[in-house]
């Protein structure tokens, strides 16, 4: 087994928090490896002005896609553009019981991780949010405040970019912004007619997408398929950011197409001494040691990986002693919601105009503080919506009848909601003992399902929508409410969650690890609960929190 050089701090995971972590430490003076489980990213890779003739396949045969990605291909930005970018689930399995499907979507293998393709929706936690045990009896309150967060939240955004507008509304704090992408004129409309008749704010989406330049970036051209790449970075990908930074400090260095396993702890005392990980290519394993070690893996790959390195002082896992380590797994349930036919003000569709990136949001407006409590369910949702003019293809008629009536302009806009779901216990991960991915490391096996508050919230969403709609006067609306089994929002959190009892949770508010000092976990994994809001922009400001606190205690000699 090929020995590494050691390094003050290792960072497993170059996504969201691991990008940032390694910037942080990094542009301090501290020696840091990054290991990413995929390969390097380049501006080479970038499709986002390619014409789908110039593919092999047209990007019309999904087929190709699934072959090596039958459960990635499901999430709909996996495409013949960029399926490479994604893991091949044939080689990387997972397990889940015969009764509770879920899908794992959203598993990159490049650098940059899921900001390679996430949605940019960047939205504030709330004290409410994170004191929400206090408001209705359930689970856990986090246990930092709104307040701990704030300063990072603002670190953060100055360096991200975050477009939007400011409305003054407790429960969805506003961030610094750059100016908003203008909302369509139906969605004028929407927004007035919500404020008026129902008291519902509708907003422009709060999105990681700039509209001014920022440190080099360039503002947003309206291209469209931010999810194949970006030759301006104009919205927020971690490859091209926080890790490129890292790297240009000399204090960064890289290691692709490491596959971490486990973690080593020495056999004398009760610390992290490094990792283990197997070559991608050469499938041969080899070790790198540091003073401490973070992990930014994402959710249940970081879980899975202190699973994995269970030993004979941790027989269940590192950082486990509490036995929470792996259970309260949620994501956010996304499938009710609604459209309408909205007038079209005279607008033209077109297949090659500009294209905006996101839409608008409607804020929490369920089971909010100081408002009236639904008496089906706990917690609440927003709704994430656009507006699609499009011609009419199914017009009738045959020659110039056909073309001119294919013209009319058709106007739909359509609200999907993102809610909450309620830690519990039997929503979990765990190691499936008999199953082992292509590198030899035993796999996850996954037990998700919905529960009675999830199935209530979801019947809501589709009202709701309806009533939204109705309110801002759409025609031929249509609303769904579907089970959100097997497929989930890709915001999954929670299975190593924060707390201030060691008895009750695997981390403290720094994301440290109760049971081993020097040993961190800074992505959604630590959630207490999973609020409704997207959770990457409170990922990237809780990681840079715990950067320094992390910093501060190597400087006192406690790591």
């Amino acid at each position: 087994m090929k020995q590494e050089q050691s390094f003050d701090v290792l960072v497993i995971g170059s996504g969201a928090s691991g990008g940032w972590a390694c910037k942080r430490l990094a542009e301090r003076g501290l020696k840091v490896a990054l290991l990413e489980a995929g390969r390097p990213q380049s501006f080479k890779n970038f499709t986002e002005h390619q014409p789908p003739f110039e593919l092999k396949y047209r990007n019309l045969v999904p087929q190709v896609v699934r072959k090596t990605r039958p459960i990635q291909a499901v999430f709909d930005i996996c495409t013949e553009y960029n399926y490479e970018w994604f893991c091949n689930d044939l080689e990387e399995p997972y397990t889940t019981p015969t009764d509770k499907p879920f899908q794992w979507l959203g598993r990159l293998r490049m650098t940059g991780g899921r900001t390679n393709v996430w949605g940019r929706v960047s939205l504030r936690f709330s004290d409410f949010d994170l004191k929400s045990a206090d408001s209705d009896g359930y689970g856990e309150n986090w246990p930092l405040s709104y307040k701990d967060i704030e300063p990072y939240y603002n670190l953060v955004e100055d360096y991200v970019g975050i477009c939007g507008q400011a409305e003054g509304l407790e429960g969805l704090p506003d961030s610094k912004f750059q100016p908003p992408m203008p909302l369509t004129c139906q969605e004028l409309l929407l927004r007035n007619r919500a404020k008026e008749k129902l008291g519902w704010t509708v907003t422009p989406a709060r999105s990681a997408n700039l509209t001014r330049p920022l440190n080099g970036r360039g503002a947003c051209h309206y291209c469209g398929p931010c999810e194949r790449g970006c030759q301006t970075r104009s919205y927020f990908n971690s490859a091209f950011t926080t890790v490129a930074d890292a790297i240009q400090t000399g204090n960064c260095t890289l290691i692709s197409n490491a596959m971490v396993y486990r973690v080593l702890m020495d056999t004398d005392r009760n610390r992290a001494r490094g990792v283990l990980y197997i070559d991608r290519n050469t499938r041969q394993p080899h070790e790198v040691h540091a003073r401490a070690v973070v992990l930014c893996a994402q959710a249940q790959e970081s879980v899975r990986i202190l699973l994995n390195s269970a030993n004979r002082q941790h027989p269940n896992g590192l950082g486990n002693s509490s036995g929470v380590l792996g259970h309260y797994l949620t994501a956010h349930v996304r499938t009710g919601g609604g459209s309408g036919e909205f007038p079209t003000f005279d607008t033209k569709p077109t297949l090659r105009g500009p294209k905006r990136p996101l839409g608008f949001y409607v804020a929490r407006f369920r089971n909010t503080k100081g408002g009236p409590r639904s008496k089906n369910f706990l917690r609440g949702y927003g709704f994430e919506g656009d507006t699609e003019m499009s011609f009419n293809w199914s017009a009738p008629g045959f020659g110039e009848t056909y073309k001119k009536a294919l013209r009319d302009p058709r106007a739909q806009v359509s609200v999907q909601g993102f809610g909450e779901v309620l830690p519990r216990w039997d929503n979990y991960v765990e190691i499936d003992p008999k199953v082992v991915d292509h590198y030899g490391i035993p796999v996850l096996k996954i037990h998700m399902s919905d529960g009675a508050n999830e199935q209530a919230m979801i019947k809501d969403m589709a009202e709701s929508a309806g009533e939204l709609l109705q309110a801002a006067g759409a025609k031929n609306i249509r609303t769904f409410a579907n089970p959100s089994a097997p497929r989930w929002a890709v915001h999954e959190a929670g299975i190593a969650r924060m707390g201030s009892d060691p008895k009750k949770s695997v981390l403290t508010q720094f994301q440290q690890t109760h049971d081993v000092r020097n040993l961190f976990v800074m992505d959604a994994s630590g959630f207490t609960s999973n609020p409704c809001q997207n959770p990457t922009l409170t990922i990237m400001a809780l990681c840079v929190r715990s950067c320094d606190y992390l910093m501060n205690e190597m400087k006192r000699g406690n790591i």
